[in-house]
């Protein structure tokens, strides 16, 4: 039986892989080794391992990387830490393949510790832009790195193969976001409203943002205008904090403050899958720069505030409205997504990420991959094409 290690670094990516680990330990053909690093492990972050203990994910190592310091130079010393720690850990545990998702920095130097030790990558999430974030340099990076490639509609698909990738190596399988969305049991609107602490019986928006790591100015600046842009709303707000990113821990100590002097306005280190897929049904609307808002919130027919540059370059739903990272912007943005009008299109919207069953293509993938030997050595696929 071969064993797959899974890497999961943030809760986010956590909840994108649950769905595939589960697959593929029901497949019995595959023994899964859970790898917990990162912000998992971090306090500051919320300590969201937790939320994989109870899961009743079995953890096969816990590798904690953080260099508690989020300037660049801290984040350069995480990647050191990773790549250390990991590479001690496939010296002493030889898995048969390693499984990663996306483009996290972290992720980054995981995947170089697999590479030096000869360990085949299989890479979730790859052919991607992101052209706000370093983000969209790492994935691009890991595809190069990886031998199998399972991209989440057919534009990545083709985009991977153009990146040189063989294309019988490169499968468009859609998106674990969509499958959860689609399949993971949610709770009601009033067990929703009692576990985040808000009445929930006006109209409330779903708030994530994360810095735009390819921007100069401070972090908070963007974070600001959201803000002031959301108390001109009557509304309440769940706010989600930011990931273990450069300027992630300013972002979050400004959410709290913010929320601590409202009383419509309730902010977690993370929600968890349940809590957050819930809280997306329900919403009027998602608001800020997080993939989720292009990925999963299509799914549930509810309308996407996506600010700035962060996730630019992405193939997007009907139910997405662009808008600048500026006060009166967003607030134009805002009031649109709640006009019936717009309420009705995106209810409509057709999720170009997928049919929801990402986990079983990705089980069968690897059952036919793993018929025969692997063969590490790749050949760079050349396309025709003008210039």
């Amino acid at each position: 039986m071969q064993e797959i290690a899974v890497v999961t670094a943030t809760r986010a990516e956590y909840g994108l892989l649950r769905p595939v680990v589960r697959a593929l330990r029901a497949s019995g053909a595959f023994r899964v080794s859970l790898l917990v690093t990162g912000a998992h492990l971090s306090e500051a972050y919320g300590e969201t391992v937790r939320e994989i203990e109870r899961d009743d994910m079995p953890i096969a190592a816990r590798i904690p990387i953080l260099s508690g310091d989020d300037t660049p130079r801290g984040v350069s010393g995480t990647m050191a830490n990773a790549l250390n720690g990991f590479a001690a850990y496939f010296e002493a545990h030889r898995p048969d393949a390693l499984l990663v998702l996306g483009d996290r920095y972290e992720i980054l130097a995981v995947c170089c510790a697999a590479m030096n030790a000869r360990i085949p990558i299989f890479h979730l999430h790859g052919g991607e832009t992101t052209q706000g974030a370093v983000d969209e340099a790492i994935r691009h990076s890991i595809t190069k790195m990886s031998l199998l490639h399972f991209t989440s509609n057919e534009q990545h698909r083709r985009r991977v193969i153009q990146l040189g990738e063989q294309p019988d190596r490169v499968f468009n399988v859609g998106a674990p976001g969509v499958e959860n969305a689609l399949h993971v049991p949610l709770l009601s609107k009033e067990a929703l409203a009692e576990s985040v602490g808000l009445p929930l019986q006006k109209p409330y928006a779903v708030v994530t943002f994360h810095p735009v790591t390819l921007e100069d100015e401070p972090p908070e600046r963007q974070l600001f205008e959201l803000f002031a842009a959301m108390d001109a709303f009557d509304l309440e707000y769940i706010i989600t904090k930011a990931n273990a990113d450069a300027g992630g821990l300013a972002i979050n100590r400004a959410v709290d403050d913010y929320a601590a002097k409202r009383d419509n306005v309730a902010a977690f280190d993370s929600l968890g899958l349940v809590r957050y897929l819930s809280a997306v049904k329900y919403c009027a609307f998602v608001a800020g720069n997080s993939s989720s808002g292009i990925l999963e919130a299509p799914s549930f027919g509810v309308p996407t505030v996506n600010i700035g540059d962060r996730q630019k370059g992405r193939m997007q739903a009907e139910s997405v409205l662009q808008c600048a990272p500026a006060r009166a912007d967003i607030a134009r943005a805002f009031a649109q997504a709640l006009t019936p009008a717009f309420q009705n299109k995106a209810a409509h919207a057709v999720n170009p990420y997928g049919d929801g069953d990402t986990s079983g293509k990705i089980v069968a993938i690897l059952q036919r991959v793993f018929s025969g030997p692997l063969d590490l050595k790749k050949t760079f696929y050349d396309i025709d094409f003008t210039v």
